[in-house]
């Protein structure tokens, strides 16, 4: 009886355990050694599943006509903080840690980074006032992210438009 306990609560916390999420550095890890080796970019994300931003950000990223874009020149990985209640378990552990490792305490989500294989920061979602672009959805946000995605990769004139006209949409 004993050893049935024991079985019973291992088998509980190999469970849990696999359950978690996988912890924030790894997930930044495995993106820049995948970028390192496609010679590309990371675009790591932070979000939350109760962000309706950060949710029209990834459904913009992911449409057929911008998917194809994003996934030639960057590497996007994605790091869950921010959750509340029972849904706490979606966050990555050390998350949060990352996240203000990069100034983004106080940003709002969702928050970005392009950083190369390296791990250094090439553009960061704040605008020139310090305000975080997030989702960008107005022209001036839009032209902003488009810079900065340029500044880490080389968009094509056609590419620009695309992800300009995407963006745009209300």
């Amino acid at each position: 009886m004993k050893y049935s306990k024991i079985i019973v609560v291992a088998a509980l916390l190999f469970f849990q355990l696999s359950m978690a999420q996988e912890k924030a550095d790894i997930v930044l890890d495995k993106a820049r050694t995948e970028a390192k080796m496609g010679k590309k970019n990371v675009l790591l994300m932070f979000h939350a599943s109760w962000c309706k931003w950060c949710k029209m950000m990834e459904k913009n990223m992911n449409l057929p006509e911008t998917q194809a874009i994003f996934n030639k020149r960057f590497v996007t990985a994605y790091v869950d903080v921010q959750e509340r209640g029972e849904k706490k378990s979606l966050e990555n552990p050390g998350g949060q840690e990352l996240m203000n490792k990069y100034k983004g305490e106080n940003a709002g989500l969702p928050f970005w980074l392009i950083l190369n294989p390296k791990g250094e920061v090439i553009a960061d979602s704040f605008n020139e006032k310090g305000e975080n672009l997030g989702s960008p959805a107005t022209p001036d946000e839009v032209s902003a992210f488009i810079v900065k995605l340029g500044k880490a990769s080389k968009l094509s004139k056609e590419e620009s438009e695309t992800i300009q006209k995407v963006f745009m949409k209300k």
